[in-house]
Protein backbone atom coordinates (compact mmCIF):
# COMPACT_ATOMS: atom_id res chain seq x y z
CA UNK A 1 0.00 0.00 0.00
CA UNK A 2 1.18 3.88 -0.84
CA UNK A 3 1.24 6.64 0.86
CA UNK A 4 -0.87 9.45 0.18
CA UNK A 5 1.85 11.86 1.64
CA UNK A 6 4.43 11.09 -0.93
CA UNK A 7 2.85 9.31 -3.98
CA UNK A 8 3.17 11.00 -7.18
CA UNK A 9 0.02 11.85 -8.71
CA UNK A 10 1.43 13.72 -11.57
CA UNK A 11 -0.02 12.91 -15.26
CA UNK A 12 -2.23 10.02 -13.06
CA UNK A 13 -5.82 9.63 -12.71
CA UNK A 14 -7.24 8.62 -9.47
CA UNK A 15 -10.14 6.69 -8.91
CA UNK A 16 -10.93 7.42 -5.65
CA UNK A 17 -13.83 5.88 -3.46
CA UNK A 18 -15.79 8.60 -1.20
CA UNK A 19 -18.75 9.07 0.81
CA UNK A 20 -20.89 11.45 -1.08
CA UNK A 21 -24.13 10.21 0.52
CA UNK A 22 -25.24 13.54 1.84
CA UNK A 23 -28.88 14.40 2.42
CA UNK A 24 -30.89 16.42 0.03
CA UNK A 25 -34.16 18.93 0.30
CA UNK A 26 -37.19 18.38 -1.98
CA UNK A 27 -35.74 20.24 -4.11
CA UNK A 28 -32.52 18.08 -4.28
CA UNK A 29 -30.19 20.48 -2.63
CA UNK A 30 -27.53 19.54 -0.46
CA UNK A 31 -28.71 20.34 2.88
CA UNK A 32 -25.42 19.30 4.72
CA UNK A 33 -22.10 19.08 2.91
CA UNK A 34 -20.33 18.21 5.87
CA UNK A 35 -18.84 14.80 3.94
CA UNK A 36 -18.33 16.30 1.18
CA UNK A 37 -16.35 18.92 2.92
CA UNK A 38 -13.90 16.13 4.66
CA UNK A 39 -13.04 14.57 1.36
CA UNK A 40 -11.30 18.28 0.42
CA UNK A 41 -7.51 17.52 1.57
CA UNK A 42 -7.15 13.99 -0.44
CA UNK A 43 -9.31 15.71 -3.73
CA UNK A 44 -7.01 18.51 -3.91
CA UNK A 45 -3.97 16.84 -2.85
CA UNK A 46 -4.50 14.68 -6.58
CA UNK A 47 -5.25 18.11 -8.33
CA UNK A 48 -2.42 20.29 -7.05
CA UNK A 49 0.13 17.11 -7.57
CA UNK A 50 -0.53 17.30 -11.50
CA UNK A 51 -3.45 14.44 -11.14
CA UNK A 52 -7.06 14.08 -12.29
CA UNK A 53 -10.14 12.85 -10.22
CA UNK A 54 -12.26 10.25 -11.06
CA UNK A 55 -14.61 10.29 -8.27
CA UNK A 56 -17.39 7.19 -7.23
CA UNK A 57 -19.90 7.34 -4.39
CA UNK A 58 -23.59 5.51 -3.44
CA UNK A 59 -26.25 7.53 -2.76
CA UNK A 60 -29.18 6.36 -0.86
CA UNK A 61 -30.36 2.80 -0.87
CA UNK A 62 -31.67 2.55 -4.38
CA UNK A 63 -33.14 -0.96 -5.72
CA UNK A 64 -32.89 0.52 -9.50
CA UNK A 65 -31.59 3.85 -11.60
CA UNK A 66 -33.87 6.42 -9.40
CA UNK A 67 -34.08 9.83 -10.65
CA UNK A 68 -34.05 11.06 -6.62
CA UNK A 69 -31.01 9.12 -5.87
CA UNK A 70 -28.94 10.61 -8.94
CA UNK A 71 -25.27 11.93 -7.99
CA UNK A 72 -26.17 14.48 -10.12
CA UNK A 73 -28.11 16.25 -7.71
CA UNK A 74 -24.97 17.40 -5.85
CA UNK A 75 -22.78 18.33 -8.48
CA UNK A 76 -23.76 21.76 -7.60
CA UNK A 77 -22.26 21.36 -4.20
CA UNK A 78 -19.24 19.42 -5.15
CA UNK A 79 -18.20 21.85 -7.88
CA UNK A 80 -19.05 25.00 -5.43
CA UNK A 81 -16.87 23.37 -2.33
CA UNK A 82 -13.64 22.00 -5.03
CA UNK A 83 -13.77 25.47 -7.31
CA UNK A 84 -13.30 23.52 -10.17
CA UNK A 85 -15.99 22.01 -12.96
CA UNK A 86 -16.70 18.96 -12.91
CA UNK A 87 -17.85 16.52 -15.38
CA UNK A 88 -20.83 14.11 -14.57
CA UNK A 89 -20.63 10.31 -16.41
CA UNK A 90 -24.87 9.05 -16.51
CA UNK A 91 -23.90 5.77 -15.84
CA UNK A 92 -21.06 4.68 -14.02
CA UNK A 93 -20.56 1.40 -16.13
CA UNK A 94 -21.35 3.16 -19.66
CA UNK A 95 -19.18 4.01 -22.55
CA UNK A 96 -19.58 7.53 -22.16
CA UNK A 97 -18.13 7.61 -17.91
CA UNK A 98 -15.21 5.16 -19.77
CA UNK A 99 -14.52 7.73 -22.73
CA UNK A 100 -14.30 11.19 -20.66
CA UNK A 101 -11.93 9.02 -18.15
CA UNK A 102 -9.46 8.37 -20.92
CA UNK A 103 -9.78 11.95 -21.64
CA UNK A 104 -9.35 13.25 -18.46
CA UNK A 105 -6.30 15.97 -18.42
CA UNK A 106 -4.55 16.86 -15.34
CA UNK A 107 -7.06 19.15 -12.65
CA UNK A 108 -9.76 17.90 -13.97
CA UNK A 109 -12.66 15.76 -12.20
CA UNK A 110 -15.17 13.62 -13.46
CA UNK A 111 -18.09 12.03 -11.06
CA UNK A 112 -19.36 8.59 -11.99
CA UNK A 113 -22.87 8.06 -11.32
CA UNK A 114 -24.60 6.20 -8.01
CA UNK A 115 -22.84 3.23 -7.44
CA UNK A 116 -25.96 1.65 -5.95
CA UNK A 117 -27.91 1.96 -9.20
CA UNK A 118 -26.03 -2.21 -9.94
CA UNK A 119 -26.70 -4.89 -8.17
CA UNK A 120 -23.17 -5.95 -8.33
CA UNK A 121 -22.23 -2.96 -6.13
CA UNK A 122 -23.41 -4.78 -3.08
CA UNK A 123 -23.48 -8.15 -4.22
CA UNK A 124 -27.09 -8.65 -4.14
CA UNK A 125 -27.92 -11.37 -5.00
CA UNK A 126 -24.94 -13.64 -4.31
CA UNK A 127 -25.33 -15.03 -7.69
CA UNK A 128 -23.51 -12.56 -9.10
CA UNK A 129 -19.53 -12.83 -8.51
CA UNK A 130 -18.82 -13.45 -12.39
CA UNK A 131 -20.84 -10.20 -13.48
CA UNK A 132 -19.59 -8.46 -9.91
CA UNK A 133 -16.01 -8.86 -11.13
CA UNK A 134 -16.96 -7.21 -14.15
CA UNK A 135 -18.03 -4.18 -12.80
CA UNK A 136 -15.03 -4.19 -10.67
CA UNK A 137 -12.84 -4.46 -13.49
CA UNK A 138 -14.69 -1.99 -15.18
CA UNK A 139 -14.25 0.43 -12.88
CA UNK A 140 -10.74 0.03 -11.82
CA UNK A 141 -10.01 -0.10 -16.16
CA UNK A 142 -10.54 4.29 -15.91
CA UNK A 143 -8.15 5.06 -13.41
CA UNK A 144 -3.84 4.57 -12.69
CA UNK A 145 -4.31 4.62 -9.19
CA UNK A 146 -6.97 3.93 -6.55
CA UNK A 147 -7.73 6.32 -2.78
CA UNK A 148 -9.69 4.87 -0.16
CA UNK A 149 -11.09 7.73 1.43
CA UNK A 150 -14.75 6.38 2.32
CA UNK A 151 -14.88 5.72 5.70
CA UNK A 152 -18.38 5.85 6.23
CA UNK A 153 -18.78 2.70 4.20
CA UNK A 154 -15.42 0.87 5.54
CA UNK A 155 -17.67 -1.63 6.99
CA UNK A 156 -19.32 -2.82 3.73
CA UNK A 157 -17.63 -5.52 1.73
CA UNK A 158 -18.45 -3.37 -1.24
CA UNK A 159 -17.24 -3.86 -4.74
CA UNK A 160 -15.65 -0.45 -4.84
CA UNK A 161 -14.06 -0.69 -1.35
CA UNK A 162 -13.10 -4.12 -1.88
CA UNK A 163 -12.78 -6.21 -4.59
CA UNK A 164 -11.54 -3.41 -6.54
CA UNK A 165 -8.13 -3.14 -4.53
CA UNK A 166 -6.89 -6.44 -6.59
CA UNK A 167 -6.68 -4.46 -9.31
CA UNK A 168 -4.57 -1.76 -8.02
CA UNK A 169 -1.91 -3.82 -6.24
CA UNK A 170 0.86 -1.61 -6.37
CA UNK A 171 -0.97 1.86 -6.31
CA UNK A 172 -3.48 1.96 -3.71
CA UNK A 173 -3.92 4.20 -0.60
CA UNK A 174 -5.81 5.56 2.08
CA UNK A 175 -7.19 9.55 1.81
CA UNK A 176 -6.12 11.76 4.24
CA UNK A 177 -10.09 11.46 6.08
CA UNK A 178 -9.79 7.71 6.48
CA UNK A 179 -6.15 7.53 8.10
CA UNK A 180 -7.24 10.90 10.11
CA UNK A 181 -10.45 8.56 11.25
CA UNK A 182 -8.75 5.72 11.70
CA UNK A 183 -5.67 7.57 14.00
CA UNK A 184 -8.55 9.30 16.18
CA UNK A 185 -10.65 5.70 16.93
CA UNK A 186 -6.88 4.09 17.64
CA UNK A 187 -5.75 7.32 19.81
CA UNK A 188 -9.29 6.63 22.23
CA UNK A 189 -8.74 2.94 21.75
CA UNK A 190 -5.35 2.36 22.87
CA UNK A 191 -3.68 5.34 24.13
CA UNK A 192 -7.00 7.26 26.39
CA UNK A 193 -5.49 9.82 28.32
CA UNK A 194 -7.60 9.03 31.33
CA UNK A 195 -10.05 9.10 33.06
CA UNK A 196 -11.94 7.96 29.70
CA UNK A 197 -16.03 8.49 29.54
CA UNK A 198 -18.25 7.64 26.68
CA UNK A 199 -21.42 9.01 26.26
CA UNK A 200 -23.98 6.69 24.56
CA UNK A 201 -27.64 7.71 23.24
CA UNK A 202 -29.79 7.16 20.86
CA UNK A 203 -33.08 5.36 20.38
CA UNK A 204 -32.07 1.42 20.58
CA UNK A 205 -30.08 -0.58 23.19
CA UNK A 206 -29.90 -3.33 20.77
CA UNK A 207 -27.21 -0.82 17.98
CA UNK A 208 -24.93 -0.30 21.14
CA UNK A 209 -24.85 -3.75 22.40
CA UNK A 210 -21.45 -4.75 20.78
CA UNK A 211 -19.99 -1.57 21.07
CA UNK A 212 -21.16 -0.96 24.98
CA UNK A 213 -19.34 -4.85 25.80
CA UNK A 214 -16.10 -3.44 24.62
CA UNK A 215 -16.35 -0.12 25.63
CA UNK A 216 -16.50 -1.98 29.44
CA UNK A 217 -12.72 -3.05 28.85
CA UNK A 218 -11.98 0.57 28.04
CA UNK A 219 -13.94 3.78 29.90
CA UNK A 220 -14.23 4.37 33.28
CA UNK A 221 -17.24 5.94 33.01
CA UNK A 222 -20.14 5.21 30.89
CA UNK A 223 -23.27 7.96 30.35
CA UNK A 224 -26.26 6.47 28.35
CA UNK A 225 -29.25 8.59 27.23
CA UNK A 226 -31.45 8.95 25.15
CA UNK A 227 -34.20 5.98 24.31
CA UNK A 228 -31.71 3.40 24.82
CA UNK A 229 -31.68 4.37 28.72
CA UNK A 230 -35.25 2.99 29.53
CA UNK A 231 -34.06 -0.56 28.87
CA UNK A 232 -31.69 -0.58 32.20
CA UNK A 233 -34.32 1.81 33.59
CA UNK A 234 -37.02 -0.97 33.76
CA UNK A 235 -34.57 -4.31 34.01
CA UNK A 236 -33.62 -2.35 37.62
CA UNK A 237 -37.33 -2.02 38.51
CA UNK A 238 -38.50 1.38 37.23
CA UNK A 239 -41.82 2.40 35.81
CA UNK A 240 -41.06 3.71 32.56
CA UNK A 241 -44.71 4.25 31.84
CA UNK A 242 -44.76 4.12 27.79
CA UNK A 243 -41.29 4.68 27.22
CA UNK A 244 -39.04 3.17 24.14
CA UNK A 245 -38.17 -0.49 25.67
CA UNK A 246 -36.79 -3.12 24.16
CA UNK A 247 -38.47 -6.12 26.68
CA UNK A 248 -36.21 -8.78 25.54
CA UNK A 249 -32.80 -7.11 26.18
CA UNK A 250 -34.31 -6.59 30.19
CA UNK A 251 -31.74 -9.41 31.17
CA UNK A 252 -29.13 -8.57 28.94
CA UNK A 253 -29.12 -4.98 30.38
CA UNK A 254 -29.01 -6.10 33.94
CA UNK A 255 -25.80 -8.39 32.81
CA UNK A 256 -24.42 -5.01 31.22
CA UNK A 257 -24.86 -3.64 34.63
CA UNK A 258 -23.36 -6.17 36.67
CA UNK A 259 -20.10 -6.58 34.23
CA UNK A 260 -19.67 -2.86 34.62
CA UNK A 261 -19.46 -3.37 38.39
CA UNK A 262 -17.17 -5.77 38.80
CA UNK A 263 -14.97 -3.61 35.97
CA UNK A 264 -15.40 -0.55 37.98
CA UNK A 265 -17.00 0.99 35.46
CA UNK A 266 -19.12 3.77 36.73
CA UNK A 267 -22.77 3.96 34.59
CA UNK A 268 -24.48 6.95 34.68
CA UNK A 269 -28.12 6.68 33.79
CA UNK A 270 -30.59 9.58 33.83
CA UNK A 271 -32.54 10.46 36.94
CA UNK A 272 -34.53 12.53 35.82
CA UNK A 273 -36.88 12.95 32.01
CA UNK A 274 -38.58 15.19 30.48
CA UNK A 275 -42.28 13.51 29.37
CA UNK A 276 -44.88 13.90 27.40
CA UNK A 277 -47.80 11.93 25.95
CA UNK A 278 -47.63 12.06 22.51
CA UNK A 279 -44.59 12.73 20.41
CA UNK A 280 -46.10 16.47 19.47
CA UNK A 281 -43.56 19.65 19.28
CA UNK A 282 -46.82 21.33 21.28
CA UNK A 283 -47.41 18.76 24.00
CA UNK A 284 -47.69 19.44 27.29
CA UNK A 285 -44.67 18.37 29.49
CA UNK A 286 -43.60 17.27 32.70
CA UNK A 287 -40.40 16.46 34.10
CA UNK A 288 -40.63 13.75 36.42
CA UNK A 289 -37.85 10.49 37.88
CA UNK A 290 -37.14 8.63 35.47
CA UNK A 291 -37.81 5.65 37.60
CA UNK A 292 -41.67 6.70 38.38
CA UNK A 293 -43.20 8.21 35.09
CA UNK A 294 -46.62 7.68 34.95
CA UNK A 295 -48.62 5.64 32.74
CA UNK A 296 -49.60 6.99 29.17
CA UNK A 297 -46.58 9.13 29.45
CA UNK A 298 -42.60 8.36 27.53
CA UNK A 299 -39.53 9.99 28.75
CA UNK A 300 -37.97 12.54 25.17
CA UNK A 301 -34.69 14.22 27.26
CA UNK A 302 -32.80 14.38 29.48
CA UNK A 303 -34.06 16.35 32.81
CA UNK A 304 -32.04 19.43 34.60
CA UNK A 305 -31.01 17.05 37.35
CA UNK A 306 -29.22 14.33 35.19
CA UNK A 307 -27.84 17.02 32.98
CA UNK A 308 -26.31 18.06 36.05
CA UNK A 309 -24.39 15.24 36.86
CA UNK A 310 -23.20 14.89 33.38
CA UNK A 311 -21.93 17.53 32.87
CA UNK A 312 -19.54 17.21 36.59
CA UNK A 313 -18.64 13.56 34.73
CA UNK A 314 -17.50 15.10 31.33
CA UNK A 315 -15.60 17.92 32.38
CA UNK A 316 -13.79 15.59 34.95
CA UNK A 317 -12.99 13.64 31.79
CA UNK A 318 -9.52 13.57 29.83
CA UNK A 319 -10.94 11.40 26.76
CA UNK A 320 -14.31 11.88 25.43
CA UNK A 321 -16.37 9.44 23.23
CA UNK A 322 -20.18 10.83 22.39
CA UNK A 323 -22.38 8.91 19.61
CA UNK A 324 -26.37 8.93 20.21
CA UNK A 325 -28.26 12.08 21.39
CA UNK A 326 -30.04 12.57 24.91
CA UNK A 327 -33.46 12.62 23.70
CA UNK A 328 -35.74 13.05 20.45
CA UNK A 329 -33.53 15.54 18.86
CA UNK A 330 -35.16 15.90 15.74
CA UNK A 331 -37.93 17.81 17.63
CA UNK A 332 -36.29 20.99 18.58
CA UNK A 333 -38.96 20.76 21.64
CA UNK A 334 -37.44 17.60 22.89
CA UNK A 335 -33.30 18.45 21.62
CA UNK A 336 -32.29 20.73 24.70
CA UNK A 337 -30.68 18.03 26.39
CA UNK A 338 -28.93 16.70 23.59
CA UNK A 339 -27.69 20.60 22.63
CA UNK A 340 -26.55 20.78 26.19
CA UNK A 341 -23.63 17.64 26.26
CA UNK A 342 -22.29 20.02 22.91
CA UNK A 343 -21.20 22.34 25.47
CA UNK A 344 -20.20 20.24 28.38
CA UNK A 345 -18.22 18.18 25.39
CA UNK A 346 -16.67 21.43 23.78
CA UNK A 347 -15.82 22.59 27.28
CA UNK A 348 -13.75 19.58 28.52
CA UNK A 349 -12.20 19.97 25.29
CA UNK A 350 -11.23 23.09 25.71
CA UNK A 351 -10.03 22.12 28.86
CA UNK A 352 -7.86 19.81 27.17
CA UNK A 353 -9.38 16.63 26.71
CA UNK A 354 -9.43 14.69 23.99
CA UNK A 355 -13.46 14.38 22.35
CA UNK A 356 -14.79 12.38 19.33
CA UNK A 357 -17.85 12.93 18.01
CA UNK A 358 -20.02 10.27 15.75
CA UNK A 359 -23.32 9.26 14.39
CA UNK A 360 -25.52 11.51 12.56
CA UNK A 361 -27.90 13.19 15.30
CA UNK A 362 -24.13 13.51 17.78
CA UNK A 363 -22.62 15.37 14.61
CA UNK A 364 -25.70 17.18 13.14
CA UNK A 365 -25.98 18.72 17.03
CA UNK A 366 -22.44 19.85 17.00
CA UNK A 367 -22.90 21.09 13.65
CA UNK A 368 -26.14 23.22 14.32
CA UNK A 369 -24.32 24.43 17.34
CA UNK A 370 -21.65 25.75 15.43
CA UNK A 371 -18.76 23.91 17.79
CA UNK A 372 -17.80 21.42 15.39
CA UNK A 373 -14.26 22.90 15.85
CA UNK A 374 -14.41 23.02 19.00
CA UNK A 375 -14.03 19.80 19.47
CA UNK A 376 -11.36 17.34 18.64
CA UNK A 377 -12.66 15.30 16.24
CA UNK A 378 -15.84 14.71 14.33
CA UNK A 379 -15.94 11.22 12.49
CA UNK A 380 -18.24 10.97 9.62
CA UNK A 381 -18.59 7.25 9.69
CA UNK A 382 -21.92 6.15 11.32
CA UNK A 383 -21.78 2.57 11.16
CA UNK A 384 -18.31 2.20 10.72
CA UNK A 385 -17.33 4.17 13.62
CA UNK A 386 -19.49 1.65 15.89
CA UNK A 387 -17.95 -1.52 14.43
CA UNK A 388 -14.52 -0.63 14.62
CA UNK A 389 -15.39 0.53 18.63
CA UNK A 390 -16.43 -2.82 19.17
CA UNK A 391 -13.19 -4.16 17.57
CA UNK A 392 -14.79 -5.88 14.53
CA UNK A 393 -12.29 -5.60 11.30
CA UNK A 394 -13.98 -3.53 8.55
CA UNK A 395 -13.52 -4.84 5.13
CA UNK A 396 -12.73 -1.81 3.56
CA UNK A 397 -9.81 -1.19 5.73
CA UNK A 398 -8.83 -5.12 5.70
CA UNK A 399 -9.12 -4.91 1.83
CA UNK A 400 -6.08 -2.47 1.74
CA UNK A 401 -3.98 -3.78 4.29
Amino acid sequence: MQDIHTYSFKGKRALVRVDFNVPLDSEYRVTDNTRIRAALPTLKKVLESGGSLILMSHLGRPKKAEEKYSLRHILPAVEELLEVPVLFAPDCMGEEAAKIARSLQPGQVLLLENLRFYAQEEGKPRSLPESQKKFTATLASYADCYINDAFGTAHRAHASNTLITEHFPNDKMFGYLLLAEIQALDNLLHNPAQPVTALLGGAKVSSKMGIIKNLLNKVDNLIIGGGMAFTFIKASGGNIGNSLCEDHLLDTALDILNKAAQKGVQIYLPTDVLAVRSLDPHAETVTCPVDNIPDGWMGVDAGSETLKVWKKVILQSKTLLWNGPAGVFEIPAFANGTLQLVTYVAEATQNGAFSLVGGGDSVAAVTQMGYADKVSYVSTGGGAMLEYLEGKELPGIAAMT
